[in-house]
């Protein structure tokens, strides 16, 4: 189980101008990842994902640059099945063997950002490994899986007033959901607008789903709380990411507004932020990001806080397929979890990055059983998609 060589590679898709959408991130016209692949001197290969940008935007020349050229050379010799001192010994640098002495965190400076998604995909890879070595899907080194489908809801929702409803039914007559979660916020405007098109959505859909509502962080407190007076009436399962991520005191005052839950934390690294997210009673649900919070050894955390806390545990998996496979494994096994983020966006980093099929039936998604997070990897498709240089 010793590591012989780390590969990652900046992947860039294409996606179909039909299937392209407009969000507060622009026209998104790719789909991006840092994809890494960790291979052991006894020829088992792990996949890992990191994520430095939203959703699947954004540039990835940096981090790829950090795990070919300063992580990954780190790893080699070491045993990949010692994936918790792995972790501490990336996340505390050059003062990692004074805090293995000495028993709590030291981490290096530069401990968040891009320093974390590097983490994020090494941890993920690692697992992965490690089921593989042993035979055993990673949900089951996790602490066994609570079920072997979990239900998921479907995640998109960008048109205006008078398309939203035809829209969101089309995702549940595609995977028969009974959620559904629709884009808000700096892309509409003004909140009275994204209020408009709520109000569209939940008289199209009925009372009979759930409705889910992302801002991405994109209002002010104060546009927050507008919007929250706006929809009070409209029953929303949860308002995701009501305010800048930075604002955890702003999140507690929107939280505190009105009756609509909170979710939160895809733009959060580390348990750390999840327990003042905790503390400061600014969220009801957590979302940790497997390749941007801390891999799957984090992100189990964040759950237990979760659970600790009576709050609940839904990951952010707008993301490729190590990073979705990964939330798979962590919602399986994981107390507090209730849903799976499933994107009806176009996804090629999930659909066609790998070789099984990833889908909804009756609103459910299938836990993996094979062992590792049970994907195989398209080498070809892959290295047609790598970005050089």
């Amino acid at each position: 189980m010793r590591i012989k060589k780390t590969q990652a590679w900046w992947v860039r898709i294409p996606i179909e101008a039909a299937r392209q959408h407009r969000s507060d991130f622009g026209q998104v016209r790719t789909f991006d990842a840092a994809i890494l692949r960790i291979e052991t001197e006894d020829g088992l290969v792990g996949w890992g994902e990191g994520k430095n940008a939203a959703g699947s935007a954004g540039s990835y020349g940096a981090l790829v640059h950090m795990l070919n050229h300063e992580i990954g050379p780190m790893l080699v010799g070491r045993n990949a099945g010692d994936i918790g001192p792995i972790w501490d010994m990336l996340y505390n640098g050059s003062r990692a063997e004074t805090a293995a002495r000495q028993g709590h965190a030291m981490p290096q400076i530069a401990r968040r950002g891009m320093t974390i998604a590097a983490i994020s995909a090494i941890d993920i890879a690692l697992w992965d490994i490690l089921g593989k070595h042993l035979g055993q899907p990673v949900w089951q080194l996790l602490g066994g899986r609570k079920a072997d489908r979990l239900p998921a809801y479907a995640s998109g929702g960008w048109a205006p007033a008078e398309a939203i409803g035809e829209q969101l039914k089309s995702y549940i007559d595609a995977g028969g959901f009974g959620a559904v979660k629709m884009r808000v916020g700096a892309m509409d405007g003004a909140p009275h607008i994204s209020a408009a098109r709520v109000r569209a959505a939940r008289q199209a859909l009925g009372d009979g789903v759930d409705i889910m509502v992302d801002a991405h962080g994109t209002y002010t407190v104060a546009e927050a709380r507008r919007f929250v007076a706006l929809i009070s009436d409209c029953n929303l399962a949860w308002f995701e990411e009501p305010v800048i991520a930075d604002d955890k005191a702003g999140m507690a005052e929107v939280r505190a507004a009105g009756p609509v839950p909170i979710a939160a934390g895809e733009s959060e690294a580390t348990r750390w932020d999840f327990r003042d997210l905790a503390v400061l009673k600014a969220a009801d649900i957590f979302q940790p990001d497997p390749a941007f919070c801390g891999g799957i050894s984090e992100a189990m955390k964040i759950g237990a806080l979760a659970s600790a806390f009576n709050l609940r545990f839904a990951p952010h998996l707008w993301a490729g397929a190590p990073c979705f496979f990964a939330g798979l494994h962590l919602c399986a096994a994981s107390p507090a979890s209730f849903t799976v983020e499933y994107s009806l966006g176009a996804n090629p980093m999930i659909h066609d990055l790998v070789e099984e099929m990833v889908e909804a039936k009756d609103g459910m998604v299938a836990i993996p059983d094979k062992p590792g997070l049970g994907f195989t990897v398209s080498e070809k498709f892959l290295e047609a998609h790598a970005q050089r240089g």
